[in-house]
């Protein structure tokens, strides 16, 4: 069976919750050599009692209440004296003595992890643990139960922040998860399975892994996470939190050694944001963009694999700076750009309303650009319509595509907007290399060579010019349901 990605927490309670620690210790180490040079070798801790005595009085279990509405329509037939009755009644059906019974709204609890990051009582865990709850208490490893309030979520990155009425509180600091290397020593702390506080231990798997979210930078561990563990921390040897532990890839949704967590230097920018607001505060550039890719940089003969290629430019700060599609974005606020995820991290880090360099390649030239910075929760609460496309004309064959002009039919058949120009896909030769590059019927090439095409003899046009250059392949915009694209055509 195929391993899924499972979050781990909030889980309903198993079992009465313990408050002594249970300790899971997975401990191991390892020494190699490169190329005949004796690797820096770091023994294993002795223990790591001193660290879970360090740090667990900040580390706290997360109890959320949430009122569940009972299904429509009636409860079951129970005849009167039916061994069944009480039954019944208990778990809250009851089916009165020969006749149905309406269930009325029940209450569930669910358990999860957190930590206190401030003495006045922030409390950071996973926006899946809380989301939905009425309401939300803590308990500390002291067994003091409090009452907490939500301050902000953020979805985007799966991080909520409570606050509890207190002072003097124990906490944990956030670490600089850059810093963090694999094979490094970690302990995870939390509520694994509702059995109460426990440790587990290991070390740091991989870097950077990304599950599904826009902003994801996760720590892959083997210290051992559970259904529970969502929300808890994720420390590094000196008692600072490195990772928000919050997923686990799992066939069966036990922990197999493969866990996830949330790098701290995602999670203390978005805890500020939602102390200081409420609410998280993204900058926003206003492209639509697609990594560079090997055939995609041979077809604009480029010389690296990097940067981030515009396909759109809808209204916003990027067409008013003057960014259109083509552009690569190799550059912003100073810093070189590897690829869409490093761009769009670095922008949503940036200050709303600061105006920003950005160096982009276009004809082959570099240009330097300002922009102003927008507010990316602005522009995602307003629909936003693709940049205009543009020409068209006639019937024919080209690689390995039957494509016909966009007429007033084609435009009222594939929901075009009016005056849109292109030449669409009408049949596809499964054996070329347009189809294996996945293309299909119904997609609109606007775009070849990055220039217009309004014409078949355009197309043909322009795979002239890039085989004339030398060029193996040929860059085509095409557009499926609105989303642009850029493609990269072979013409030998």
């Amino acid at each position: 069976m195929k391993p899924q990605v499972f979050l781990q927490g909030p889980t309903a309670p198993l079992a009465r919750r313990a408050r002594a620690v249970a300790m899971t210790l997975m401990l191991g180490c390892a020494a190699g050599l490169a190329q005949g040079v004796p690797a820096q070798a770091f023994a294993a801790p002795e223990s790591f009692a001193d660290l879970a005595q360090q740090v667990s009085p900040a580390v706290v279990n997360i109890t959320t209440s949430t009122i569940v509405e009972a299904p429509a329509g009636p409860g079951p037939m129970v005849p009167p004296g039916s061994p069944f009755e009480d039954f019944f009644k208990e778990f809250g059906m009851p089916g009165g003595p020969g006749g149905p019974g309406e269930r009325g709204p029940q209450r569930s609890d669910a358990l999860g992890s957190g930590f206190i990051i401030s003495p006045d009582g922030y409390i950071v865990t996973n926006n899946h643990v809380i989301e939905g709850a009425d309401e939300i208490s803590i308990e500390m490893f002291s067994g003091k139960k409090m009452d907490a309030k939500l301050i902000g979520t953020d979805p985007k990155t799966d991080i909520a922040l409570l606050k509890v009425e207190a002072k003097d509180l124990p906490f944990v600091p956030f670490g600089d998860s850059d810093k963090m290397k694999v094979g490094d020593w970690v302990m995870a702390m939390g509520n694994p399975l509702g059995q109460g506080f426990s440790v587990s231990a290991g070390i740091v798997s991989a870097r950077n892994r990304e599950l599904s979210g826009t902003y994801d930078d996760f720590i892959q561990t083997d210290a051992a996470i559970n259904r529970g563990n969502s929300g808890g921390p994720l420390f590094n040897m000196d008692g600072d939190v490195i990772g928000v532990n919050t997923a686990i890839l799992s066939p069966n949704g036990g922990s197999i050694g493969i866990g996830f967590s949330m790098a701290s230097n995602v999670v203390s920018k978005v805890v500020k944001q939602l102390q200081d607001f409420g609410e998280t505060r993204r900058g926003w550039l206003g492209v639509r963009i697609q990594d560079v890719t090997p055939d995609v940089a041979e077809a604009m003969g480029l010389k690296d694999v990097k940067g981030a290629l515009v396909t759109d430019v809808p209204s916003g700060p990027a067409m008013d700076a003057g960014i259109k599609a083509g552009d690569i974005i190799t550059a912003f606020d100073g810093t070189p750009v590897d690829d869409t995820r490093h761009l769009v991290r670095r922008v949503a880090d940036t200050e709303i309303g600061k105006a920003v360099p950005i160096v982009v390649l276009r004809d082959g030239k570099s240009e330097t650009l300002s922009i102003t910075l927008g507010r990316r929760e602005d522009a995602e609460s307003t629909k936003t319509t693709p940049a205009e496309q543009s020409q068209v004309e006639k019937q024919g064959t080209v690689l390995g595509m039957k494509l016909s002009v966009v007429d007033e039919q084609a435009q009222q058949e594939l929901k075009l907007p009016v005056g849109t120009k292109g030449l669409v896909v009408a049949d596809i030769d499964q054996s070329s290399d347009a189809f294996d590059k996945g293309l299909r019927p119904g997609d609109l090439i606007v775009e070849a060579g990055q220039q217009k095409i309004a014409t078949i003899a355009d197309l043909q046009a322009r795979i002239e010019e890039a085989k004339q250059a030398g060029r193996k392949s040929i860059l085509l915009l095409i557009t499926r349901g609105g989303d642009p694209r850029f493609v990269a055509l072979s013409v030998e």
